[in-house]
């Protein structure tokens, strides 16, 4: 009891992040500090709810659900309202990422700029939502009778969503379901509950209906909750591969959306054009520190560009400012937490004592990991086989493609893999062999674009963000029929 009164003593003054229950911001029980990632300090705190506040939410999120009477049009006017007004707070938004998921300027602006275009294709998706007509008299004995499909909304949706994307990650689940016709309960990371929270505001602001979007803080045993009721028809989430077999097991026959871990490659072949490929290659290793589930881990270069490719890329890496997000000319940060940077900074030592060489990178200190760079990365180690999520990228050489496509494919993940040619043949042959869910030709694996389908295969997940293909997944198709 101590203790508590301590931490409440210190969260005292800050700003809070409160529970959206059936439309209303109410305390929860207890109340935990989210720190600023850069400096280790209490920059907010966040409330977490009950079990009993948990069961109260998905009641009046059902029944919010059940009394919506939105048109398509009507959804789709809230969310492009919801974008105009995330924009008009971009500037208390760059701030919050900052502080909560220690993003620089660059990496934040840009996260609000996409969670707005987000919002946009989701209302466009709104709008044209609908179904197809069956060829009924194609059978025999139909004569006379006119079949079509429309697609309707699944109910209560539960976004379980991550620290490394707080605002578009969360803005691919919300705003699709919203376009749905669905009501929705987030539970974001406690890493990063702030932005959220500004999310809610917005699309409250926008005109959403009271109790179509819920927001409740917690840790799993808030998530477990969340999976106990049996109102909840769909599960969406983005996060490690080991949470969502446990999220998948706990669903039984309900409908989920899975993006999960990777270990995300590129491949730079012989022919490639260096000078177009290596600084897209830098900026899909090292933004965001390297917490993105497509950031380059593995670099496949073929052998006869090693040497140019580890010098260049060396000199590229060297060049990157990193630590406080709070300077303007920092481009990489701090990783989420300490025992992050902790973890990162082992697993490099475990590589080098293994054999790997180390071209670019430094000591750590505090949650901030320098952008690292290193060359015989064996395998077995867990740079070599285990997602490392962080500011590291590990040159490997390759002697033909099919060799690159085979290590691709070794891995139990699939999520993206970009690959450097001019050889059209060669690329569209790895697109066809490598076991991904995205190939992307003269691009890197982190060259998603919001509007395309996204999501991975093998242990990396199923289904697919994007609003034009999110929304079919949150809502069901149903036939009519009619005898005229």
């Amino acid at each position: 009891m101590a203790d508590a009164a301590v931490q409440g003593q210190a969260l005292a003054g800050l700003p809070s992040c409160r529970l959206l229950i059936a439309g209303e911001w109410v305390n929860g029980p207890h109340t935990v500090a989210v720190l600023d990632k850069y400096h280790l300090q209490p920059a907010m705190s966040a409330h977490l709810p009950s079990r009993e506040q948990v069961r109260s939410c998905i009641v009046a999120a059902e029944r919010a659900f059940e009394a919506n009477v939105l048109t398509p049009y009507d959804r789709g006017l809230i969310l492009d309202r919801a974008a105009v007004e995330l924009e008009k707070r971009a500037p208390e938004l760059v701030e919050v990422l900052r502080q909560e998921a220690g993003f620089p300027r660059r990496d934040a602006m840009g996260e609000v700029q996409r969670c707005a275009t987000t919002f946009r294709l989701s209302a466009e998706e709104a709008r044209r939502l609908a179904g197809e007509m069956v060829p009924m008299e194609g059978a025999a004995g139909q004569k006379g009778r006119i079949g079509f499909t429309i697609r309707v909304p699944l109910g209560v949706v539960a976004a379980i969503t991550p620290f490394n994307a707080p605002l578009n990650t969360v803005a691919h689940k919300v705003a699709p379901a919203l376009a749905a016709g669905n009501a929705v309960v987030l539970k974001p990371s406690l890493h990063t509950p702030m932005t959220s929270c500004i999310m809610a505001e917005c699309l409250i602001a926008a005109g959403l209906p009271s109790g179509l979007m819920s927001v409740l803080h917690g840790d799993g045993e808030v998530a477990d909750w969340l999976m106990a009721e049996a109102a909840v028809k769909f599960f969406a989430f983005t996060g490690s591969t080991d949470i969502g077999r446990i999220i998948q097991s706990k669903a039984g026959l309900r409908r989920t959306q899975m993006e999960l871990g990777s270990i995300s490659h590129c491949v730079i072949c012989e022919d490639a054009d260096l000078d177009i490929a290596l600084p897209k290659v830098v900026n899909a290793g090292f933004r965001k520190a390297g917490q993105v589930c497509t950031s380059i881990q593995v670099l496949l270069v073929q052998r006869s560009l090693i040497g140019q490719v580890e010098q260049r890329l060396s000199e590229l890496v060297a060049g990157l400012p990193y630590g406080d997000p709070g300077e303007d000319d920092t481009v990489v940060g701090p990783v989420v937490s300490e025992a992050a940077a902790q973890r990162i900074e082992s697993w490099i030592a475990l590589a080098e004592q293994s054999g790997a060489r180390r071209l670019v990178g430094g000591a750590r200190v505090g949650a901030v990991v320098p952008p690292t760079l290193l060359t015989n990365v064996d395998k077995a180690t867990p740079l070599g086989c285990q997602e490392v999520f962080g500011p590291v990228m590990c040159v490997a050489p390759f002697d033909v493609l099919d060799e690159a496509i085979a290590r691709v494919n070794d891995t139990p993940y699939g999520l993206a893999t970009g690959i450097f040619t001019k050889r059209l043949d060669e690329a569209l042959q790895a697109a066809r062999q490598l076991q991904v869910g995205g190939v992307h030709i003269n691009e890197t694996p982190s060259s998603r674009v919001d509007l395309m389908p996204y999501g991975g295969s093998k242990d990396s997940g199923f289904g697919r963000e994007g609003p034009h293909y999110a929304i079919r997944e949150m809502s069901e198709e149903r036939i009519v029929t009619i005898l005229a």
